[in-house]
């Protein structure tokens, strides 16, 4: 009796020695997402894109008037709240091309965000035009800082890519009348997010032959002739009619 006690005892306390088996399980906690400070004002995309302050101001241009020449210091971008702008660019040879033709909503010279030091083109008014012009480190500020304006600037960024892209196929194989046709539609607005203008400012044929790489002769034969069709109405300014379209996309 005693042996079999004796045994028993020294059992439990062996087992009582021996470490118990404790299963960790890693619980994953979830942080409460960061409180909104109600005290911060929203971001108003529109009221940025309409308005001045630190280191951004509104200016006015007249039709014809350059904005910033081929080579000049490049410290800023402009967004264009109204009117239009040609971008061109000369030679050494004195020859001027124009590279585009820009309207509310777009932005010119963003290329100082790239590191461009000097402007690449030169940016001329085609008609009265209002313009916010914001200085580069406004423009970094707001770009890192106010994420529905970066999401703008991005969409326009790429939109403004796949449209050079267009350009460049239409000076190249697109007549002198299709081409004119497309220019007179992105001066309006056609296709774009917003709602087309219809009306725009009253364009000189020589400015828009410059545009299209044609004479201003051709030009005059042509919107005589979108006018004669009923696409266009031409009395001081120039009205667009969405038939205008069929130009463009007749084959």
């Amino acid at each position: 009796m005693g042996t079999k006690s004796n045994a028993s005892s020294t059992e439990s306390k062996s087992s009582a020695s021996k470490p118990s088996q404790t299963r960790r399980i890693r619980a994953e906690v979830r942080r409460p997402p960061p409180k909104v400070d109600a005290r911060a004002p929203a971001f108003d995309l529109q009221l940025f894109l309409d308005s001045a302050g630190l280191g951004r101001k509104v200016t006015e241009f007249q039709a014809k008037e350059a904005i910033f020449a081929q080579g000049d210091p490049a410290n800023n971008v402009m967004y264009i709240q109204k009117g239009g702008v040609r971008l061109s660019v000369v030679s050494e040879t004195g020859k001027e091309a124009v590279v585009a033709t820009l309207g509310p909503s777009d932005f010119l010279g963003e290329g100082c965000l790239a590191g461009q030091s000097v402007r690449m083109a030169t940016a001329t008014t085609i008609a009265l035009t209002t313009l916010l012009v914001i200085e580069k480190h406004e423009m970094i500020r707001a770009l890192h800082e106010e994420h529905e304006f970066s999401d703008r600037f991005l969409a326009y960024t790429l939109a403004r890519t796949v449209r050079v892209e267009e350009d460049l196929i239409d000076q190249l194989f697109n007549s002198s009348e299709k081409r004119l046709a497309r220019t007179l539609l992105l001066l309006a607005r056609y296709g774009t997010q917003d709602q087309p203008q219809k009306v725009i400012a009253n364009v000189s044929q020589e400015t828009l032959g410059e545009m299209i790489g044609t004479t201003r002769s051709r030009v005059n034969f042509f919107m005589n002739k979108f006018r004669k069709l009923g696409f266009i109405e031409y009395n001081g300014e120039i009205h667009v009619n969405e038939s205008l379209l069929s130009v463009v996309l007749h084959d």
